[in-house]
């Protein structure tokens, strides 16, 4: 059978280049690219799904999730870079950060809005490992507006739909971005859902990495459910800082793993997320789908293999709620297709569509 998922699409979301990446101090390429996105489109084209353009959406959504600066920031970042004489004057072309207040130089102190745009952006990002250059805004904005068409087709009566977001957004905090994400696209899906009348909404978050961003944002209400299932930040992962099972609570779930965990371990985590929505009670779900859990991908601390991500995703389907899926990490180019086309598959099975 053709898979029926509609593909949310925008060309604008390819429009974002990183030009690299700075770890430990120093430059790799970067390895969140334009064409994690084709590759996956092109699967699921092939696949029979029906493509949707993405359809503009006011920066309302954004705002409901995300505080006013940051949004301003990321809007005007590469502008006032550009301006400043970085790219021509330093050869750097991408805004990247190299100071933050961190509570031990600032203390309680409210920071200062620094003059110099490099320490301004150290206000906003977390790491140095999320570049922004010329077409960054345009791209992530459009990767929202992926994610809030995906909503408005599941709230028009599709049962799922399926956003082919890029950049990513699961990192992304109310305040602050990095992990090769600038704007949270589920949480705005989510928050958008909520304010479309979906009176409970739950996140699932199957990214290999934790989902910092949902639990940051939606804290303790009691009307959005967040669940990750992730690799222990403990062990060495990032983000690091958080993301651990103590930090779980009535409307919050971290399931940890340990590195390597294979299908069965990592499923197990996956069905703990979908039962905990079942008892949330939730009147619909978005699932952030990250498919760099699997065994090929080189940023995976998991195992998992293509059958996994298809039995997770029928585990996914079958609580029977409206459904929206939005694109986080996976890097494999040849693999990331096929990945996300068994999710999909499973899904629609789950839902019996």
């Amino acid at each position: 059978m053709p898979l029926s998922v509609p593909v949310v699409w925008s060309d604008a979301c390819l429009l974002h280049e990183p030009g690299g990446e700075v770890w430990i101090g120093l430059p790799f390429p970067g390895d969140e690219v334009p064409e994690r996105a084709v590759r996956i489109r092109d699967a699921l084209v092939g696949a029979g799904a029906p493509v949707v353009g993405a359809q503009p959406h006011p920066d309302d959504a954004l705002l409901a999730v995300h505080d006013t600066r940051l949004v301003e920031f990321l809007r005007t970042a590469w502008e006032r870079w550009d301006e400043s004489g970085y790219p021509a004057e330093h050869g750097q072309d991408r805004v990247v950060p190299y100071i933050s207040p961190h509570p031990g130089l600032v203390g309680a102190l409210e920071p200062l809005a620094p003059a110099s745009p490099a320490a301004r952006t150290g206000l906003f990002c977390f790491d140095t490992m999320t570049p922004i250059g010329p077409e960054t805004w345009r791209a992530a904005r459009a990767a929202v507006d992926c994610a809030l068409t995906a909503c408005d087709l599941v709230l028009g009566g599709a049962r799922v739909a399926y956003a082919c977001a890029r950049p990513p957004g699961h990192h992304v905090t109310g305040t602050a971005y990095g992990g090769s994400c600038y704007l949270n696209n589920v949480a705005i899906a989510a928050a958008h859902l909520h304010g479309q009348g979906i009176e409970r909404v739950a996140i699932v978050d199957i990214d290999a990495h934790h989902g910092n961003g949902a639990q940051s944002i939606f804290g303790n209400r009691t009307d959005v459910f967040t669940s990750s299932v992730h690799v222990d930040p403990e062990t060495g992962w990032f983000p690091h800082f958080l993301g651990t099972a103590s930090e779980s609570h009535a409307t919050n779930l971290n399931v940890t793993l340990a590195p390597h965990t294979a299908d069965e371990g990592w499923l197990e985590g996956v069905a703990r997320t979908v039962e905990a929505t079942r008892a949330f009670g939730a009147d619909a779900v978005v699932v952030a789908l990250g498919v760099d859990a699997a065994a090929v991908d080189p940023e995976s601390p998991l195992d998992v293999t293509p059958t996994g991500f298809h039995r997770a995703g029928r585990l996914l389907g079958g609580l029977g709620l409206p459904t929206i899926v939005v694109q986080e990490g996976g890097y494999d180019l040849a693999a990331i297709g096929g990945l996300v086309l068994a999710t999909l598959e499973g899904v629609e099975e789950g839902l019996g569509a």
